[in-house]
Parts: structure tokens; C-alpha cells; sequence
């Protein structure tokens, strides 16, 4: 899945700790998810865009 969380996590100034604490799940994982190779719940999906200050469609659909 392309998604777009890494691009809008840098453009935040944020470190993948910093968001993968604030979403509650490891760096690792936060790692995975934006390369593509972890496919997130809807609703971790849902807790890395509010915690992005972003949406649903904006980071994990191609518009």
C-alpha cells in the first residue's frame, strides 16, 4: 500500500519515535507502515492522521 505518512511526518518535523509513541506503537512497526509492508487497522490508521494533523484520504489513498 503507497501511503504517505513518512512525507507528511517529516514535513511536520517529526521523528518516527515521536509519532510512533504518540500513536502508541513501535518505531518498527511506524518503519513498516511507511514503507509499505504493514498494512495498519482503520483505526491506527485513523490515530496517525489525527496525531498527523492530517486525513484518511490525504495519507493512505492516491487522489
Amino acid at each position: 500500500m503507497e501511503n504517505k505518512v513518512k512525507v507528511v511526518r517529516i514535513s511536520e518535523g517529526m521523528q518516527q519515535k515521536d509519532l510512533a509513541l504518540k500513536v502508541a506503537i513501535s518505531r518498527q512497526t511506524l518503519s513498516l507502515i511507511e514503507k509499505g509492508q504493514y498494512n495498519p487497522s482503520l483505526k491506527l490508521c485513523i490515530k496517525l492522521a489525527e496525531a498527523l494533523g492530517s486525513d484518511l484520504n490525504s495519507l493512505f489513498w492516491r487522489i
